[in-house]
């Protein structure tokens, strides 16, 4: 157990002291000065290297005097973890003496490697000429590298020929062209306040924590994040009594810890809770515009793996760290809001009349049904592949809730009547001591991939392992096209009658659009019915649902709103197929190993244990029918085992040659990763019979039970 103090964080004052803020900038930089960056992060004004140089050298004096020595630029490749080089600021003056230096060339533009990370045939191996570029509008924090600060610096990441490299700069592109098109839309529909919408997210993250000591002796979760063997414990999370449970000690000391770190940095850690299967934890972060929730989602999953360790803990963020209990999404809460306060996916009080809410919310309709694919291919990974659809994650068919109240409404608009829905006023407990509670507009539903609640959607299809970028480059773009459409119709509107080509406009949308609203259990096997009725995609694995990124018409729209071109999206088909290839290959290598090196021994000596049990039964001329037969059984699944774990390292062999990086991942999922399901169900049964002593790795309930 760990010995740490107990931290926290006692004054609001303590509230990121470690971030390069707003306050800061205010009191420290000129006041010219800080007047023209506030235009750059606001109105996106090209920052001059005059104004970069002054921002430069108050940053260092400010890091320096809380004990830095030393600056990275931070960045996001493809990786969907992040990157940093670090350098300091030292400088020398007469070759002797040495001072602290950081100019406005540095600030700005960073050289790290290029070559050395997926670029998806953007560049060359031998190309190593990359270049990362200050993201002005994240603010710059300080991180604790074992005891010293580094000043660390968001920046973007791109090659010398100008392609994005990274998460980072499609999503800043993609958010300049949603608020584009929705001020576009906004002063079509009278708005004259707005002059810039930004989308915003509040990203959940859910995680395992098991014991040190059990992950250190599971080469499985050492080398894939995830258990590849393992038995069902007896109990698992069927009693319900772990979700929304009381929090254990020492798992309460290193949320606390947790907190206290993120906070520091300005990350707004709200929530914190167990989750439903055992062993399992949810942390909360309030809503932020999507660039700096990106980046802060990124410091939570840093921060949650290294706390962890002092704690004797380790935090596991794969999607499916355990068969046979729920594994861990990444609730994605996305809303668009104007810049003069207004969040657009607010209903209002009426919102039959809100013809702005409307607009906005049917915009959003539109393209959940018609970029289907792409939402797909956003939250696609290997390891997701085990969560969705499993009836604890949203199923792989793209569908969205909207609650009672707004069906009725959007039925309403259909038949041309816009009219409000039944009002429900409150909810009476029948307790004297207990107050009426009002009623939401809607009610969740935990079952929807894309749901409304209240004033925002929830994408809960993302895994818990990922960067929320890429989901949010994709919710940006595909809004900003239907947002598009929805301006060129409006904008042809004859003079006096555009509230009439507004109504008619939605009910054309909501009749040609309602199909992907679904408000019942998308668990059931009756959607998947229903689902394939209305022509709604499911697909199930990431090999096809990545193919979403080489679709003509999809390429289009990244190309004409300058997310994406077609070769940075063939480039990020081809890094995520070769992402999933080497993440199934390390696994099949990793069981083989495992299956080789300590499962058969351990059987092999269970088989030597047991057969000399019989001989010496035998031997007084006793007989024993039962260990007979358990010493058959035990054999011939020594066999199996020994025979299924030489077909996986064949296919694995097999599939390595396999030129074509599509074929190749299709036969990885198809060939290898089938060979492997087969491996494991042998393994997974010989636990349950091989003697306690004698299985050489933790167990399931060792694990989930004994970890916190």
């Amino acid at each position: 157990m760990c010995e740490c103090e107990n931290v926290s964080i006692n004054s609001l004052d303590e509230y990121g002291i470690n971030v390069f803020n707003d306050d800061v900038m205010l009191a420290r930089l000129p006041k010219a000065v800080y007047k023209k960056l506030k235009a750059t992060i606001e109105d996106g004004i090209p920052l001059d290297e005059d104004v970069a140089d002054v921002v430069a050298n108050v940053m260092k004096d400010w890091a320096v005097e809380r004990g830095a020595t030393h600056y990275t630029h931070w960045f996001q490749p493809l990786t969907s973890l992040t990157a940093e080089k670090h350098d300091s600021f030292l400088n020398p003056t007469d070759g002797v003496r040495m001072l602290y230096v950081f100019s406005g060339k540095e600030l700005i533009k960073g050289e790290p490697d290029a070559s050395s990370f997926p670029s998806g045939g953007i560049r060359a191996t031998f190309e190593a000429r990359g270049y990362t570029a200050w993201d002005c509008t994240s603010p710059a924090f300080l991180k604790d590298d074992g005891g010293r600060l580094t000043l660390c610096i968001p920046t973007a990441f791109y090659s010398y020929t100008g392609e994005a490299l990274d998460k980072k700069t499609p999503l800043l592109r993609s958010m300049e062209a949603v608020s584009e098109q929705a001020v576009r839309v906004l002063r079509l529909l009278g708005n004259t306040t707005a002059t810039k919408v930004v989308s915003t997210v509040g990203a959940e993250q859910e995680y395992f924590l098991i014991d040190k000591k059990y992950f250190e002796q599971r080469l499985d979760l050492i080398t894939c994040g995830r258990t590849l063997l393992g038995a069902p414990p007896p109990k698992g999370q069927e009693l319900e009594d772990q979700y929304f449970g009381s929090i254990k000690e020492r798992i309460a000391e290193y949320m606390n810890e947790v907190d206290y770190e993120l906070w520091k940095i300005g990350v707004p850690a709200k929530t914190k809770h167990n989750e439903v299967a055992p062993a399992q934890y949810e942390l909360a972060v309030v809503y932020e515009t999507t660039n700096v929730a990106t980046d802060h989602n990124q410091v939570v999953m840093e921060v949650l793996r290294k706390i962890a360790p002092r704690h004797d803990l380790v935090c596991l963020l794969h999607e499916k760290p355990f068969a046979g209990i729920n594994g861990s999404g990444k609730h994605n809460n996305w809303s668009l809001a104007t810049n003069d306060g207004q969040n657009l996916l607010e209903p209002g009080k009426t919102p039959h009349d809100n013809l702005q809410f409307l607009v906005i919310l049917t915009a959003v309709i539109a393209a959940v049904d018609k970029y289907a694919l792409l939402l797909r291919a956003s939250a696609a990974n290997t390891g997701n592949d085990h969560r969705l659809g499993a009836n604890e994650a949203p199923p792989a068919i793209i569908s969205m809730f909207v609650g009672e109240q707004l069906e009725e409404i959007l039925e309403g608009i259909e038949k041309g009547v816009f009219k409000a829905a039944k009002t429900q006023s409150g909810i009476n407990i029948n307790v004297k001591t207990l107050p009426t509670i009002p009623k939401d507009n809607t009610d969740r539903n935990r079952t929807s991939p894309f749901a409304f609640t209240g004033n925002k959607f929830e994408f809960r299809m993302v895994g818990s392992s990922a960067s929320i970028a890429g989901p949010n480059v994709v919710l940006n773009t595909i809004s900003a096209a239907t947002l598009s459409e929805i301006a060129q119709e409006l904008e042809a509107a004859p003079e006096g009658k555009l509230e009439k080509v507004v109504q008619d406009l939605l009910v054309k949308l909501i009749k040609k659009h309602k199909k992907v609203i679904f408000n019942g259990n998308n668990y059931s096997e009756e959607w998947v019915v229903e689902a394939a009725k209305r022509g709604l995609p499911n697909v199930k694995n990431t090999v096809d649902a990545l193919a979403a990124y080489t679709v003509p018409e999809f390429v289009k729209i990244f190309e004409t709103f300058k997310v994406l071109s077609k070769k940075e999206l063939h480039s990020r088909y081809e890094v995520y197929l070769e992402n999933y290839i080497k993440h199934i290959n390390i696994e099949a290598l990793t069981m083989v190993n495992m299956i080789n090196r300590q499962i058969l021994p351990a059987v092999g000596r269970e088989l030597q244990d047991q057969v000399a049990t019989y001989g010496s039964i035998e031997s007084v001329g006793l007989k024993n029918a039962p260990l007979k037969d358990k010493l058959k059984e035990l054999n011939d699944n020594y066999v199996k085992l020994a025979e299924k774990v030489d077909k996986l390292q064949k296919a694995t062999e097999k599939a390595q040659k396999i030129e074509d990086v599509v074929k190749k991942a299709e036969a990885y999922r198809d060939k290898v990763f089938a060979d492997f399901k087969e491996l494991r169900g042998v393994a997974d049964y010989l636990e349950t019979i091989v003697a306690d002593d004698l299985w050489p790795i933790p167990t399931y309930a060792e694990m989930l039970f004994l970890s916190n």
